[in-house]
């Protein structure tokens, strides 16, 4: 039995759609990387981390960032990022991204300045935990069984 959350757990936990899910992983934002669909009838399962970047994205696209914006984000934070994803924080200035990597500033998107606005990443945990409590009180955070619930 393969440990994880279906699309439509995902969705619900996070707070978006199920469409924004489905276009997302079709589109590769982000894939799930417990079981990827494989065919007609396969379900998507995706993991605790993947809850978690999706809860990123969404705080990214909540904050006005464009999605083709939030795509350059992740790439380069999927490249440059060697520690957990939550740990980073990172600055919003209108349409610019800053990463800070330690005492480090990286301007991810390259644009211009405006006022910058901190949103650390460590929160998205305690979000997406307090979602997972709510949805499936039966599951562990990190993904394993507590109870017995099957996907």
């Amino acid at each position: 039995m393969v440990l994880g959350f279906s699309g439509t757990q995902a969705a619900k936990i996070v707070g978006i759609s199920y469409r924004q899910l489905d276009y997302w992983a079709r589109t590769d934002l982000i894939r799930p990387t417990a079981a990827d669909a494989s065919g007609s009838g396969s379900r998507r399962i995706y993991s605790y981390r993947d809850l978690l970047e999706l809860r990123v994205i969404k705080n990214l696209l909540d904050a006005g960032i464009r999605l083709e914006s939030v795509r350059e984000v992740f790439a380069y934070l999927r490249n440059h990022v060697d520690t957990d994803i939550v740990a980073a924080h990172i600055v919003i200035s209108g349409q610019s991204v800053v990463l800070c990597q330690g005492d480090q500033l990286v301007d991810v998107l390259r644009n211009g300045q405006g006022v910058l606005n901190v949103l650390p990443l460590s929160g998205v945990k305690d979000q997406v935990d307090a979602q997972i409590e709510l949805v499936m009180p039966a599951k562990a955070h990190d993904g394993t069984q507590r109870g017995v619930v099957g996907l």
